[in-house]
Order: C-alpha cells, then structure tokens, then sequence
C-alpha cells in the first residue's frame, strides 16, 4: 500500500515538472520567435494587421511546442494538461503585457487571449494525446 502511494506520488511530481518544462519550452519558442519576427519587421514595411496576425500565430505555435513536450501518445488527459499549460501561458503572458505596457486593453480582450489559450492548448492535447502508440 505504501509503495502505490510513493509511486503515484513520483509520477505526480514527474507531470508537474513536465508542465513547468513544457511552459518553459513555450516561453523560449515565443522569445526566439518574437526576435526573428523583429528583425524581420527592421528590414521590411510590415502593416499592423500582419503583425498582430503573426503575434497570435507565434503564440498558438509556441503553445503547441510546449503541449507536444509534456502530452505522452496515446494520453487521455492530455486535453486536460494541455488546457492547463495554455491557460498559463497565456495567463502569464497578458499578466506581463498589462504590467509593461502603457496600452489600456478591456478585460474582454484579455479574457479572449487567455481563452484562446486556453482552446490551442486543449485542442493540441486533444490531438497530440489521441496519437497511437507506435
């Protein structure tokens, strides 16, 4: 009986850590991206639609990598872990753009970012999860 719980204790630690690296994986993708992305706006006349369209496409991008790490094939909870890694991502990320910025956003624009972290991150748990084991 002890050694059920000291292992399922271990595998509970193990997941935590792998949300924590896969967030971490996330914030590394977004900051290389976000840099390639600037220099590539010094060199090139880039409208303010086109930014804001690769800003969300780099954070989705960043979102999955970082679900991709932490959801095992064939893993009936990844729609749930995934959710969690976006929904903290995302939480984090508009927490830092509310602080930095001098823009004043509504919550709604907010609340429509978290979500839709929340939604990249459950749906690419839902895929990356429903993969078969080779």
């Amino acid at each position: 009986m002890a050694q059920q719980a000291i292992r399922k204790t271990r595998r509970a630690a193990g997941k935590s850590t792998a949300l924590w690296r896969g967030l971490l994986l996330s914030v590394a993708a977004t900051v290389a991206a976000v840099i390639v992305f600037a220099v590539i706006i010094g060199f090139t006349d880039v409208s303010d639609g086109i930014i804001s369209i690769v800003n969300q496409v780099i954070k989705v991008g960043a979102i999955f990598l970082g679900v991709q790490a932490i959801v095992l094939r064939d893993d009936p909870s990844g729609i749930r872990r995934g959710a969690l890694l976006g929904l903290i991502y995302m939480g984090i990320g508009v927490l830092l753009y509310a602080l930095l910025s001098q823009q004043k956003i509504s919550w709604l624009g907010y609340l429509t970012d978290v979500l839709m972290g929340v939604a990249a991150g459950g749906l690419s748990g839902m895929l990356l999860g429903s993969l078969k084991k080779r």
